[in-house]
């Protein structure tokens, strides 16, 4: 799946956060299923765990920190 400390941008504010962490990574019991668990880069007490898949979702998710205007 996705590398853990890999950095994420929500395109839509998540849990009051746009900027995200892979902090680990598991294999789901179905074939080809994998679940992340997100921290927000400015408060590690916010985390969040999710199918892998929905960071393939470019209206959701950018690969790396983007900048406000570049989201645009």
């Amino acid at each position: 799946p996705h590398a853990s400390g890999s950095k994420w941008t929500a395109m839509q504010e998540t849990m009051g956060w746009r900027h995200f962490r892979v902090i680990q990574c598991r294999k789901g019991s179905g074939a080809g299923m994998a679940f992340v668990q997100l921290q927000a880069s400015c408060d590690p007490a916010t985390q969040l765990w999710m199918n892998a898949s929905n960071l393939k979702d470019r209206d959701l998710w950018a690969a790396g920190w983007l900048q406000k205007s570049q989201m645009e």
